[in-house]
């Protein structure tokens, strides 16, 4: 059976991270969606995406195919109702759909043509931006799991003080020195070649991805996802970062996103409480107005590639786009759209050949090569975002 993961309705409720990427490409747990249903279903899966994204993350059809919603992740129950569809069998949870097989791929099938299967259980999706962290602890428990499930832990350093050791798995290659590391409220993972240098304090849960550091003295609690390649230190609390990102200097992150390429100043902080402890809002792009998360604590939602100076500081609720710079000191507005360049005084527009500069050299960091897709994809969303740009 050929599986491919489509967008589907939620995509724009996940704007600024779709912009640059499939629903499936996001990062909740340990493992992005792609990875967990690859990893649940033995196979390797595509993408039904934009079309300006598909050159990155392509589509493979053939004959059979099962398409199933990126923004659900797996567990045993559903992977059993998936692939016992059979063709022309639509899987629906109350009015979403969770699958269905077909001969055919097409973005809007004629639903008509299928016979419906109710999904009577409960599901697990990322329907909203907040969801990445809020969700944060049941999807890293549910790939700890499964992930470690039968398989022993890498020996762990006896300079450490360790609570709940059962429940702290090392891959191949990871290290952790001179740190207490306590898993009362969840696991502790670290992928391979991660490593956690001395003097840090982590309360679980935790997932410290494949080559990810957490710096000398960082203090980190859950539920807390730190991306492949990533670099983080000072004080981070129920954070999600994709990958490729640094917040490697002392400063504030909770209840946040950042996708891939960013880079937190030093000293830079994120308010996730409001001082009247209303519940927050935050900007969708789809209805381009503010809307209520219901959550009190929510704090900085970056897309890809955006930046700050030193001592940048966010109002609680803050959404930035994709490829913004953001260095004037104060609290700049709490929506800041892609290609933004300024802060409190006021922004100007970040054209694209500079913005490309500044992540050519960041990438080459981290032996990335910027290629001309990753150009194509930057310059389709300069354009889709204009609008919002009044400088």
């Amino acid at each position: 059976m050929n599986y491919i993961l489509f967008d589907g309705p939620v995509r724009d409720n996940l704007l600024p991270f779709t912009f640059t990427r499939p629903v499936a490409e996001i990062r909740v747990g340990i493992m992005t969606i792609k990875e967990k249903w690859e990893t649940h279903l033995k196979t390797k899966i595509s993408y039904l995406t934009e079309d300006y994204l598909s050159r990155k993350f392509p589509l493979v059809e053939a004959s059979k195919n099962t398409l199933i919603n990126a923004s659900v992740l797996p567990d045993a129950t559903l992977i059993s109702a998936i692939t016992a569809l059979e063709s022309n069998q639509v899987l629906i949870s109350r009015d979403t759909v969770i699958a269905y097989r077909s001969n055919e791929v097409k973005r809007a099938p004629d639903w008509g043509g299928f016979q419906k299967i109710d999904y009577d259980q409960s599901v697990f999706q990322i329907e909203h931006t907040w969801d990445i962290f809020s969700k944060n602890a049941e999807a890293l428990q549910a790939d700890f799991d499964f992930l470690t499930k039968g398989r022993k832990s890498q020996p762990i350093s006896a300079t450490n003080n360790l609570v709940h050791p059962e429940r702290i798995f090392l891959e191949e290659g990871a290290k952790v020195e001179y740190s207490i590391l306590n898993a009362t409220d969840g696991p502790i993972y670290l992928g391979k070649n991660a490593e956690i240098w001395e003097g840090s304090l982590v309360r679980g849960g935790l997932a410290l991805c494949d080559h990810a550091v957490v710096k000398m003295g960082g203090k980190l609690y859950g539920a807390t996802t730190i991306g492949p390649h990533s670099k983080v230190c000072g004080e981070v609390s129920n954070a999600v970062i994709f990958g490729y990102s640094s917040k490697g200097h002392e400063g504030y992150l909770g209840n946040a996103v950042l996708g891939e390429w960013c880079n937190i100043g030093a000293d830079s902080n994120n308010s996730n409480l409001k001082n009247n402890y209303a519940k927050v809002r935050l900007w969708n792009y789809a209805t381009e107005k503010f809307e209520q998360t219901g959550l009190q604590f929510c704090g900085l939602m970056m897309g890809d590639h955006s930046k700050t100076a030193i001592n940048t500081m966010f109002n609680t609720g803050t959404v930035i786009g994709v490829n913004s710079n953001i260095y004037v000191p104060g609290f700049p507005r709490n929506f800041i759209p892609s290609f933004s360049w300024g802060g409190a005084s006021g922004f100007s527009a970040y054209m694209p050949k500079k913005a490309f500069e500044a992540a050519r050299v960041m990438m080459a960091r981290r032996g990335v090569e910027f290629n001309e897709t990753e150009a194509d994809i930057l310059n389709h969303v300069f354009e889709l975002t204009k609008k919002w740009r009044n400088y």
